[in-house]
């Protein structure tokens, strides 16, 4: 797989700092060939990580900079803000999995890993993986 062919989902990233050995490692394989986020993304781990993981600033900022040196971040355009609202509508999904599933769409990516989506489900070209799902 192509660096640019994967796209990453918040939640997959926020396992990188997991007290879980299994699903850290399974999200540093999948995010080590590189990828794609939006800055939606690098948003949504900051909130994480500082609400839920209880994260301080530097360790942040030092998953952020991981994040940022194996994944192209891309930005939120109107235009992936319209088509995570058609998505949204048609699909039933939660208005950011639409905007996510938009923005990799937009990039050119063929896979969206993801714990929040069904996994197999194809929309528009990509494919969701739950990386967690034992084959």
């Amino acid at each position: 797989m192509n660096a640019t062919d994967a796209f990453f989902d918040s939640n997959v990233i926020l396992y990188l700092a997991s007290p879980d050995p299994r699903k850290a490692e399974r999200a540093e394989s999948v995010m080590a060939p590189g990828g794609v986020v939006t800055v939606q993304v690098l948003n949504e781990v900051t909130d994480v990580a500082r609400r839920k993981l209880k994260m301080d600033w530097v360790e942040v900022h030092e998953l952020l900079a991981v994040v940022r040196s194996v994944c192209k971040v891309d930005p939120v355009t109107i235009e992936v803000h319209e088509h995570g609202l058609l998505l949204a509508e048609r699909y039933r999904f939660r208005i950011y999995d639409s905007l996510i599933l938009a923005a990799a769409i937009r990039a050119g990516c063929t896979t969206v890993y993801s714990e929040d989506m069904r996994d197999g489900q194809s929309v528009e070209g990509v494919v969701i993986r739950n990386p967690f799902v034992e084959p």
